[in-house]
């Protein structure tokens, strides 16, 4: 059987096997141990964040984040047209109505000018998206925010570690959320990580997190809550996972370096942009391609898997799904039609990229697409 490459996979050693035992045996299995304070303690450290609190999933970990700053029905908040439908659906858990913008065509991330145009009476929130790995514009978005008294989520599922001139996202906006699915820099299995240099939310979420129980009188509840708590044995994975972040990162630069020596000197084909002053952390490596369709940008994905290529495509924008508005998106339409992800795994060797790559080229060359 030919080797098969997947767009991802978590690297799980014996340190992440040893500290989930130890979790087992510990008898804490659910959302009391040591590891949970562990996995927040190290996850604020390497943000630079006062507070971080460990969440069942992203997700969850953006409702509660809205819900904390205080985003409700009736409200507006903007977000790309080019994300993953959860940072939609977050919004919409709170009865607040959700407004797509376009993006920046480098960076895929939220068009700053974009969202300024957006900005109403009602508006409440921004949630900029790292999107791929790629630091948003926070610098602009940050200043627009305090011009409009808005609050600013930083939807950093993707982007463990990237930074605009050294502060990692998740400490650049009011809020930020990490998601630790299986495919993502580090993982927990399921997990999230909401972290925040603002007391006031930290401790509103802290509380919403588990059913607003009352700190002082047990089985006691103020106010609707939630249960989005991660699990003790989540957290020993992702504490182990945290002492090999480092490691993660640093091979995924590696990673992409490879794919730009093989792919680059081909015109017609765009990889990962890091716009200057920031680190991306190249969470999925992007390839677009000029001048094709969606279908023929699908014909190419079908072809690289008979090659033992998995591929993905971009995300759809958020405004063509049936339960959202439409918007005039024209980047984000473009874009998603005609991009796809590559395999961007930690244990990828060089050999793998190459072999990677060489299907790439094989595949556009007899389409023709290479000329």
């Amino acid at each position: 059987m030919n080797q098969f490459f997947p767009v991802s996979q978590p690297s799980i050693g014996e340190q992440e096997l040893a500290y989930v035992s130890d979790a087992v045996k510990s008898g804490w299995v659910s959302s009391i141990g040591k590891y949970i304070e562990l996995f927040e303690t190290s996850f604020a450290q390497f943000c630079g964040t006062r507070y971080a609190l460990a969440v069942s999933n992203g997700t969850t970990g953006l409702h509660l984040a809205l819900v904390s700053m205080g985003v409700q029905a009736g409200d507006e908040v903007i977000i790309p047209d080019l994300t993953f439908v959860a940072t939609a659906n977050a919004v919409a858990y709170t009865g607040a109505r959700v407004v797509t913008v376009d993006i920046d065509s480098r960076t895929l991330c939220i068009d700053p000018g974009a969202v300024e145009r957006a900005i109403t009476p009602r508006t409440r929130a921004i949630i900029p998206v790292h999107l791929y790995g790629h630091a948003a514009h926070m610098g602009r978005l940050m200043a627009i925010a305090k011009t409009h008294g808005l609050v600013v989520l930083e939807d950093a599922a993707e982007a463990h570690g990237a930074e605009i001139r050294g502060q990692r996202v998740g400490s650049l906006g009011d809020c930020g959320v990490f998601s630790f699915y299986g495919n993502k820099v580090i993982t927990s299995g399921e997990g999230g990580m909401l972290t925040t240099n603002d007391a006031g939310i930290y401790a509103k979420a802290r509380l919403l997190r588990d059913h607003a129980m009352s700190a002082d009188k047990r089985y006691w509840h103020t106010e609707v809550g939630y249960n989005y708590r991660m699990t003790n044995l989540q957290a020993a994975l992702g504490v182990a996972q945290m002492e090999r972040i480092d490691e993660f990162l640093a091979k995924r630069q590696q990673i992409m370096q490879w794919y730009r020596a093989n792919l680059e000197p081909h015109p017609k084909l765009q990889l990962n942009y890091q716009e200057p002053g920031t680190k991306n952390v190249y969470w999925m490596v992007c390839l677009e391609m000029t001048g094709i369709t969606e279908s023929v940008r699908n014909d190419i994905m079908v072809r690289l898997r008979e090659l033992g290529v998995d591929t993905r495509p971009y995300f759809y924008p958020v405004s063509d799904m049936p339960m959202y508005e439409r918007a005039e998106t024209p980047v984000a339409h473009d874009i998603s039609g005609r991009g796809i992800n590559l395999p961007s795994y930690t244990d990828l060797s060089k050999d793998d990229v190459r072999h990677i790559c060489g299907a790439v080229q094989e595949v556009l060359f007899k389409m023709d697409l290479l000329q």
